[in-house]
């Protein structure tokens, strides 16, 4: 019987007071890990923490940053690791604003770039220093199925994940003889606070309801549903564990069968 015990392993995640974050925090503990929080909302993070610390076992902790000040960030991030050190490294950050290529202007995509390749590649390269030490790592990249199907709305998205993803790959071969995998997440649409933002506001757009908005999205999809957050969760759980030691360099999609290519 497969049975995922993550017992001993430290585990940090990215935007985890809500949606996938959040979900990936919650089963990583249910198998034993025990997690670093970080998001912005500091109020948020005490009662995830303290949930978290309630529930399961383990010594939870958070850290309070903002993804969009890359600065801030790294100042943080780089005292968090004189004193931590992480085994499975969940990069997971708030999405970039929406919008059409022609909305955009050079500094929406700097801004892009540094929410969402700057602050995975930092924390990484610096997570990487114990897990080739340790012989063992993870990182796990929470990206978009927009890197394969660009999604006419989320210009930015698109083009900052697709260089993370190509990151990625190139990282997962120079690491793996350290015993450390590296692979991407294909997000597909999960009923998320992220989700339903960005689907209200094209149903403003369209003139119809959100209601209306949702069950034309769900016909689009052939499991004819949207995603639970805990089966984004799922799968992340077993790609930290030793079960998915053979697996890296991919990219994973998790999207109810929405993507069309191969």
């Amino acid at each position: 019987m497969m049975k995922i015990d993550l017992t001993g392993k430290n585990v940090l995640v990215g935007g985890s007071t809500q949606g996938l974050g959040k979900a990936v925090a919650i089963q990583l503990a249910k198998c034993g890990a025990s997690v670093t929080l970080m998001a912005r909302n500091k109020s948020k993070l005490q009662n995830i923490c303290r949930e978290l610390n309630t529930d399961f076992n383990q010594n939870h902790q958070f850290l309070v940053v903002d993804f969009y000040d890359f600065n801030a960030y790294q100042t943080t991030i780089k005292d968090y690791f004189k004193n931590n050190t992480v085994d499975i490294l969940v990069n997971n950050t708030n999405g970039p604003k929406s919008g059409g290529v022609m909305n955009m202007n050079t500094e929406d995509y700097q801004q892009a770039f540094n929410l969402l390749f700057k602050t995975t590649q930092y924390t990484t390269m610096l997570a990487l220093k114990w897990m080739k030490k340790n012989n063992f790592g993870r990182i796990i990249n929470a990206t978009s199925l927009s890197v394969k199907e660009p999604l006419q709305h989320l210009a930015l998205s698109n083009t900052i994940r697709a260089a993370v993803v190509i990151w990625a790959k190139t990282l997962a071969t120079d690491v793996g003889k350290y015993g450390i995998t590296v692979n991407n997440l294909l997000t597909g649409i999960f009923d998320t606070e992220r989700i339903q933002y960005l689907y209200k506001q094209q149903a403003k757009e369209k003139g119809i309801s959100y209601t209306d908005m949702i069950a034309d999205l769900k016909q689009t999809i052939p499991l004819k549903r949207i995603g639970n957050p805990k089966e984004f969760g799922y799968l992340v759980t077993f790609l930290a564990s030793e079960y998915a030691s053979y697996i890296t360099g991919t990219n994973i999609p998790i999207d109810g069968g929405i993507i069309k290519s191969l």
